[in-house]
């Protein structure tokens, strides 16, 4: 009798086991940036948003409220590199779109590779790879895991943003070309030729958005959360004398490079959202056993912030045009995919300020620089400290290059020098804070540990800078963004789908090095090589 009982009980305790659960990966991750969306827009524009939208992934997903770029500086190209790789540009060497190449003394942009050729213009022109980026992607290591069966696409106004997040071992990663022509194209780097699916988009594209005016979707009373539409903080486009609605798109192409002012206006993002829907559908993704990647980047609110600033009816109403191109895709991967079968994640590549003029008519400190005038001012001071004329060779993105060859060849110490003019910088009225190498790589402070984390060795100046809070180096309209300040760190990241939390909120800390390892828990992955971010193990289904 024992027996028995004994016996029926290793059967029960068999059947339990070969009966557990085991969570099946999404069969597609989605990864949406916002160009340039701070996070506190989720909050401000949360009345106008749709259901089926922001709202559903914040209701129906999880969402990291306290989420931050942990870096300087906040651009485009590192924000995209540093989602997907789970690293800061220190380790992943993309520190900025543009940066100075000492060897050749000039300025070089982040993914042009003359190796290769645009595929999808009528005259094919210099085009780009991933060749700068230093580390792979979730993307890469998704495709290793699966011997290269899951595919991995990439899709965005900018290029950078479309190949970057894709990593290396993309199938495809597409971009959009204004100009005459306004197609999506893409690189020999991937491919000798466009598929035929993209070049029937290409001729049908403008039959499905209507672009040629731009009014607020509804009525003025409803954009309560804005700023007057006329005022003195706004670039606009050129031919209209004032930055107000209505915008007559079609009139103003000419004399704005004709389809390139598609992407600053809300119709970029349709236009994107339109274009990664068809991806879905004619490259089949989710539809085997082999998880894919889709990286789609809605680059159109990163124009408009800049033209417009943050306090503008064209950037509320942009917002409130996305949050129905979001609901549009959600409902497509519903339906192509089917609900339960991926997981998608939504955040940004940095924040952004308000226009600074708009914040000194508030009586809030703010104000401008100017890199020329700064490099005047150093050359000036290196001359009279240390006898040596035109020391500096370039002052951008808070960096100042130094003429190694008149450095070594002063009658002062190397150390001497950097430590004076880092004094120098201080004492600058628009500069907060400036370092050497070697107060990076000891440490001073959180800001100091903010531009550790965006410099590069081989890539970075010899001095880092940062500028005074509501200070950029831009012009007098519109606006920008790049400081370790809240107002750039600081963006949305909200999860929603296969193996997520429902209606889970945290007020806990995550940074943007957090995103990859989420990633590669759900997906039961290696993180790629430089990955220095943790699980985000609160928002995940045990």
């Amino acid at each position: 009798m024992k027996l028995k009982h004994s016996l029926l009980l290793i059967l029960l305790i068999q059947l339990v086991f070969s009966n557990k659960t085991i969570a099946k990966p999404p069969k597609l991750i989605i990864g949406i940036v916002v160009d340039q969306m701070r996070y506190d827009y989720l909050e401000r524009f949360y009345n106008d948003f749709e259901k089926g939208g922001f709202k559903k992934l914040m209701k129906e997903g999880s969402n990291c409220n306290n989420h931050h770029f942990n870096y300087i500086p906040t651009y485009t190209a590192p924000g995209h590199a540093s989602i997907f790789s789970g690293t800061s540009p220190r380790y992943h060497g993309i520190i900025a779109n543009n940066w100075y190449d000492r060897e050749n003394k000039e300025l070089i942009y982040c993914v042009t590779d003359k190796r290769y050729k645009t595929i999808g213009l009528k005259k094919p022109k210099i085009s780009a790879s991933p060749f700068k980026l230093k580390t792979t992607s979730i993307a890469d290591q998704n495709r290793l895991h699966t011997q290269h069966k899951g595919k991995t696409i990439g899709i965005a106004l900018k290029d950078r943003a479309a190949i970057l997040p894709s990593g290396h071992t993309a199938n495809m990663a597409y971009w959009f070309s204004g100009g005459k022509e306004g197609n999506w194209i893409s690189s020999t780097y991937y491919a000798e030729k466009l598929p035929k699916w993209v070049v029937d988009f290409n001729k049908n594209w403008r039959n499905e958005i209507n672009y040629q005016t731009w009014d607020l979707l509804r009525p003025l009373s409803n954009y309560t959360e804005s700023g007057e539409d006329q005022n003195d903080f706004e670039q606009g486009f050129k031919g209209k004398e004032r930055p107000t609605f209505p915008y007559n798109i079609k009139e103003l192409m000419p004399r704005n490079k004709d389809f390139s002012l598609i992407s600053k206006t809300p119709f970029g993002n349709t236009l994107t959202a339109n274009f990664a829907i068809e991806a879905i559908k004619q490259e089949k993704l989710g539809k085997d056993e082999y998880t894919d990647i889709l990286t789609v980047s809605f680059s159109a609110t990163d124009y408009v912030g800049h033209i417009f600033g943050v306090n503008s009816k064209e950037l509320h109403d942009t917002y409130i045009r996305l949050d129905l191109d979001i609901a549009k895709l959600i409902k497509a991967l519903d339906k192509e995919v089917g609900k339960g079968n991926y997981s998608l994640f939504l955040t940004a590549d940095h924040g952004v300020v308000h226009v600074p003029n708009y914040l000194k008519s508030l009586k809030i400190p703010s104000g401008y620089a100017d890199y020329d005038e700064i490099k005047e001012k150093i050359n000036l001071f290196s001359k009279r400290k240390f006898n040596i004329n035109n020391l500096i060779e370039s002052v951008y993105n808070q960096q100042v290059f130094l003429d190694q060859s008149k450095i070594h060849s002063s009658v002062y110490p190397k150390e001497t020098i950097y430590n004076s003019l880092r004094d120098f910088l201080i004492s600058i009225p628009s500069i907060n804070k400036a370092f050497t190498p070697t107060d990076l790589l000891y440490g001073q402070g959180k800001k100091a540990k903010l531009h550790l984390n965006g410099y590069d060795q081989k890539r970075s100046g010899d001095l880092i800078f940062s500028f005074l809070p509501n200070t950029i180096a831009h012009k007098e309209k519109g606006t920008t963004h790049g400081s370790g300040n809240s107002y750039d760190t600081h963006v949305p990241l909200l999860w929603y789908g296969n193996g997520i939390i429902k209606g889970h909120k945290t007020y806990h800390k995550t940074e943007v090095v957090d995103i990859v390892p989420t990633i590669g828990a759900l997906l039961n992955i290696s993180c790629p090589e430089g990955n220095t971010g943790k699980v985000i193990h609160e928002i995940l289904k045990k």
